[in-house]
């Protein structure tokens, strides 16, 4: 058989023990067949260790993970045995122990009366809360200590709320340059005149924040006010700032207790820059003094 020049290649053969090469000729399509396997063999060896390289990252990360939920469950097990130690503490108290919390429920019950007495002298409804003594031993026998002390954290919740929305406080530290009640004209000094609430001292500019959390009702011109803003709160409570140089506030926003109103100024009926300050119950000026501190 014959085969054309282009169908061969020649391939050098080492002769060790010669020291020499001799050619050999052979087809090209072996060595065209050797070079493709060749090829496929070095693919697959890099594409073998490729995946080999990406188990062992999926592997350590899989360790990782579960090293992680291995630590949260050992934290969530230190938690739950924490609570059933507290809770057998508590299902497991004697009579002794019980009597304690009668006690101190008592003297808590005690305390929450003087502070409704407080809000009742500034004109606030306080919370309706009583627990007799009965019905806390009661509770106490059936181990309903949960029960008990929920219905005195949502009574103290409720008084929190309350007593942030009323007035109480300054709202600018500051002197007092005049009082509620009557004075004398501070324009002519002459005659006098009903003032329905209280000056503090202040620089043009100066904060001035309101003292309880509420609605606000009014931010504007308001005649001798000057610039205005009133303030709703509960149980018919109002509060006046006026002679404001600048409001911060807007009609219809809610404000928290201590939140920025506007800035100290001299408008409206004024002889200088400082602050008006009113409390209305029932939309009638009362002193604002009594507002000022729990003492």
């Amino acid at each position: 058989m014959n085969l054309k020049y282009t169908n061969l290649s020649k391939v050098a053969i080492l002769d060790k023990r010669n020291f020499s090469t001799r050619a050999k000729q052979v087809k090209a399509f072996y060595l065209t067949r050797i070079k493709a396997i060749t090829a496929v063999c070095f693919a697959m060896i890099v594409a073998l260790l490729v995946t080999i390289f990406q188990l062992r990252q999926h592997s350590q990360a899989q360790i990782a993970e579960n090293n992680r939920l291995s630590a949260q469950l050992a934290a969530l097990q230190n938690q739950i045995s924490d609570k059933e130690a507290r809770l057998d503490l508590i299902t497991s108290s004697n009579d002794s122990t019980s009597n304690k919390a009668l006690t101190y429920i008592e003297g808590i019950q005690n305390k929450l009366g003087k502070i409704n007495t407080y809000l009742s002298k500034r004109g606030l409804r306080g919370i309706s809360f009583k627990v007799s003594k009965a019905a806390a031993k009661k509770a106490n026998e059936k181990g309903g200590y949960v029960n008990l002390y929920s219905k005195y954290n949502r009574y103290l919740d409720k008084l929190v709320d309350n007593i942030a929305e009323m007035p109480m406080g300054y709202p600018r530290v500051s002197d007092l340059t005049s009082y509620f009640g009557s004075r004398s004209n501070p324009f002519s000094n002459e005659g006098g005149e009903f003032h329905p609430g209280l000056d503090f001292r202040g620089k043009k500019g100066d904060p001035v924040n309101c003292t309880a959390t509420g609605k606000v009702v009014f931010a504007g011109r308001s005649g001798g006010y000057g610039n205005c803003v009133r303030i709703r709160h509960s149980s018919n409570l109002e509060t006046w700032y006026g002679h404001l140089s600048r409001i911060t506030v807007r009609e219809g926003q809610q404000v928290m207790v201590g939140q920025l109103i506007g800035k100290v100024g001299s408008t409206g009926r004024s002889t200088g820059p400082h602050l008006h300050y009113e409390v209305r119950r029932n939309g009638k000026a009362v002193n604002p003094k009594r507002y000022l501190s729990l003492n």
